[in-house]
């Protein structure tokens, strides 16, 4: 296994947080809002963040450097027709997160991470 990023770790492997992270930002835009654990929801701000801004310009280059990061069509589509041009006057911090307390299995802090 290759060594780990600094931060937190979502997975076993660089592959497996990547493609988490793409399923997480996927399920995101489309339903626009999402309850996960308080790590994931921290780990993923940044990540939609960054693909809100490219989304922002429009461009062609910009979708296919968002199709590389998350192959979902449809969240694509979604994040460049809509949400892209809704932000287009923001500088910034396009997502909240809300801690809504512990699971009730295992105590594990949930958060809900959503659009401004």
């Amino acid at each position: 296994m290759p060594a780990p990023r600094k931060g937190k770790r979502l997975g076993g492997s660089p592959q497996h947080q990547a493609k988490i992270l793409s399923n997480l930002a996927a399920s995101l835009i489309e339903s626009e809002a999402l309850t996960t654990t308080v790590t994931k929801a921290k780990v993923l701000r940044p990540y939609v963040e960054k693909l809100i801004t490219k989304a922002r310009a429009g461009d062609l280059h910009s979708r296919r450097l968002v199709l590389a990061r998350m192959p979902n069509n449809d969240a694509v589509t979604k994040l460049f027709d809509e949400i892209g041009p809704r932000y287009a006057d923001r500088d910034g911090g396009y997502t909240r997160i809300i801690k809504l307390g512990p699971r009730r299995g295992d105590g594990t802090e949930l958060a809900r991470i959503e659009f401004v």
